[in-house]
């Protein structure tokens, strides 16, 4: 009987160089997404109506970043909730840089301490891209409300407590929390009416539904310019450059009171770093471009344009920051 041996169908050699391949490939992968991102059009969710201030600075960037990408970047607004449903949405995509998000430091800091119950977790659920630009807000009136200064406004709201109201584009953004932090410094009553953005509580508030507001710059300026609204103070630590005759809310009389916000680029959590490193050298190169300096300084937004890192230490700062004055004015939402 003749015999025979049974030959392996790959040598040690082989198995080998195989593994070699495998290992490149794994390695290399990185590499490629990077390479090949983006392939298709980019969705950036901007969590508030279109408008206001969020979604000014969110078709700006969405503009200069089509033109970086080489592929379409469409602004989808999902408002409600102070951000939050806009938020979740993108939390809950999928992690390839194809779905990105319009973050607030409002939405970072604010929320997480004002909401009983948060769809998702801003810090854990979202990794930062970009910081791209920050402003400040500015108190206005309609001008039918007998006040032409802020201790005018104080006047009026302790002399008749909880009859003054104010706007806002939400629970928990900027919006709403300088209208606490006034409330708080201040030791007035005033009920806070909520809206789903800036522009339909601006709109209500040109109708003299409700009578006053401490808007966003950028969407404000425009019917202070017209005289449709009356502005009294802005909210930073110095005069605002587009609006430097008005006293800061501090020079104002309001001692200690600083309020402003900053608006930046999120992705999901696990999208591959390579990609966010993409997505932020051209974001950070849109913020540069002549036409973005332009249009954002000319509505009172100022250009920032961040490493990730150095977003990720904004969004701890004002968590810091925003936790024991939401605490404080007992400020709560569901």
């Amino acid at each position: 009987m003749a015999s025979f041996k049974l030959r392996p169908s790959f040598s040690w050699v082989s198995t080998l160089a195989l593994s070699v391949s495998m290992a490149s490939a794994l390695l290399s992968a990185p590499a490629a997404l990077a390479q090949a991102f983006p392939n298709k059009a980019i969705r950036l969710v901007c969590p508030f109506p279109p408008g206001g201030a969020v979604d000014i600075a969110s078709r700006a960037i969405a503009l200069e970043l089509s033109k970086n990408l080489g592929q379409p970047v469409t602004v989808d607004n999902k408002p409600g909730a102070g951000g939050n449903i806009g938020g979740a949405d993108v939390a809950r995509s999928n992690p390839d840089g194809y779905t990105i998000f319009m973050t607030t430091s409002g939405i970072q800091a604010i929320n997480p301490a004002l909401y009983a119950k948060m769809p998702f977790d801003p810090n854990k659920d979202l990794v930062p891209v970009s910081a791209l630009v920050s402003l400040n807000n500015v108190l206005v009136l309609h001008p039918s409300i007998k006040a032409n200064s802020v201790a005018e406004v104080i006047a009026l709201a302790k002399a008749q407590p909880g009859a003054m109201n104010y706007a806002s584009s939400g629970s928990g953004t900027s919006i709403h929390m300088s209208g606490e932090m006034f409330k708080s410094l201040t030791s007035v009553k005033i009920t806070h009416i909520p809206y789903k953005g800036s522009a339909p509580a601006v709109t209500d508030l040109l109708g003299g539904q409700v009578m006053m507001m401490f808007d966003n710059i950028p969407s404000a300026i425009p019917h202070i310019k017209s005289g449709k609204l009356k502005a009294l103070a802005t909210t930073g630590s110095k005069r605002d450059p587009l609006l430097p005759d008005l006293p800061t809310m501090a020079e104002a009389g309001v001692a200690g009171y600083e309020s402003g916000v900053w608006f930046g680029l999120a992705v999901p959590a696990s999208t591959p770093r390579d990609v966010v490193m993409k997505l932020n050298a051209e974001a950070v190169k849109g913020t540069k471009s002549p036409e973005f300096v332009k249009r954002m300084t000319e509505l009172g937004y100022i250009i920032m344009g961040s490493s990730p890192e150095t977003m990720a230490d904004m969004n701890r700062a004002e968590v810091q920051r925003w936790g024991p004055i939401v605490r404080a004015s007992g400020a709560k939402a569901d």
